[in-house]
């Protein structure tokens, strides 16, 4: 197949994952709506859908500005930990370690906005820096035990999110928390340390918004148009010829995780100098599992990682509409990700439409070979 088929196949596939996920969710829907009779139940089933896939954007009052900057915002710490995983999955490293990964880098962005006084500017940049270098130093574990030993990078990057969730859990409930407050939380953040609003509309939407732009055209130029971007997308696609090939296997392995690592780092950083007062997480956030899920959407492609990102938050929003209008729970949304997921991951999904595609085209190439020979001979 040429390049445009297999985007097309790609995006046909993709939509198909989607379409049977929002099917599967209006059954549930359906199952859990209120009513007496079916003709209720599909009232309330067309209710809520349209809380979820209309509302988001869409209000009784026309375009929902509020509602589009809350979808803006949402996407930030998802379009870091996406970027992370499209470049762990580009050199086959199922690292799953973004989870914990992000709930660090929150961790370490705040006790330096808390407890190291700089000038403004300098402030945030500096805790930015510490949250994405302690998780990359984090992604080493799994990355050096799957480079010398063979380990799954996968068990032990999964075994490192509960990991660091218990250390900071610890650590917040007998020495960092504010003991004045109500909850187990840190102390405020120094004002020098948190991110300006983008929009000052109560959204959250933070200039964060526009440092995941960047890292999207980085992190694509990194893995299409640098010579360690190769490597990596070598390895991911064939690794016994990349080791032939003089590629240092091993180091790029590393590369790739701790790269991974740097990005769900400065996601959480941003997510939560951007978003919060204090710190508060008291266990995984999600927003690991929700980006290897958009990774998968985005095909490990960083550029479309920002539509699967969109796509992701606008149902997250349109899940929280429906609960709050049509007493439809707000979980529905893991199980959209999760049917989309399996999908994705599902090798022979739609493998017998490709194959057909790839005989046709064959065929074709054949034939307009034959037809050039003859045309040729006369």
């Amino acid at each position: 197949m040429s390049k445009k088929a297999q985007l097309r196949f790609s995006i046909l596939r993709g939509f198909v994952a989607i379409l049977i996920a929002l099917l599967v969710a209006a059954v549930l829907v359906f199952i859990s709506a209120d009513g007496a009779t079916i003709g209720a139940k599909l009232s309330s089933t067309g209710d809520a859908m349209l809380n979820m896939l209309v509302r988001p954007l869409w209000g009784k009052k026309g375009f929902a500005a509020k509602n589009f900057t809350d979808i803006l915002a949402a996407m930030i710490p998802i379009i870091f930990t996406s970027l992370a995983a499209c470049v762990m999955f580009a050199a086959n490293q199922f690292n799953l370690g973004g989870e914990g990964g992000i709930m660090l880098g929150a961790f370490m962005a705040s006790m330096v906005a808390v407890y190291l006084p700089l000038p403004t500017g300098l402030h945030l940049v500096v805790a930015l820096i510490v949250a994405s270098v302690s998780v990359g130093i984090m992604m080493l574990i799994p990355a050096v035990l799957k480079a010398k030993l063979g380990v799954s990078e996968m068990v032990c990057s999964l075994m490192l999110n509960s990991i660091i969730m218990y250390i900071i859990n610890y650590l917040m409930n007998t020495s960092l928390a504010d003991k004045s407050k109500g909850q187990v939380m840190s102390y405020d953040f120094l004002p020098t340390a948190i991110m300006p609003p983008l929009v000052d509309n109560g959204s959250k939407l933070s200039w964060g918004f526009v440092i995941a732009l960047v890292f999207i055209v980085l992190t694509s130029i990194f893995i299409y148009r640098t010579r360690w971007g190769y490597a990596i997308r070598m390895i991911g696609i064939n690794q016994d010829f990349a080791t032939y090939s003089g590629i240092k296997v091993g180091l790029i392995i590393v590369l790739s995780q701790v790269i991974g690592g740097l990005l769900a780092g400065l996601g959480g950083g941003i997510e939560m100098l951007g978003r919060y007062t204090n710190y508060q997480w008291k266990a995984l956030p999600g927003y690991g599992w929700t980006g290897i899920t958009v990774a998968c959407i985005a095909g490990n492609n960083p550029i479309m990682v920002l539509f699967a990102a969109f796509f992701m938050a606008y149902l997250d929003k349109g899940c929280n509409l429906m609960a709050t209008y049509c007493n439809v729970p707000a979980q529905l949304i893991d199980i959209i990700q999760g049917v989309v997921f399996v999908f994705f991951a599902a090798e022979q999904f739609l493998a017998g439409y490709r194959q057909k595609q790839v005989v046709k085209a064959a065929k074709a190439e054949i034939e307009a070979m034959n037809k050039a020979g003859k045309e040729g001979e006369r």
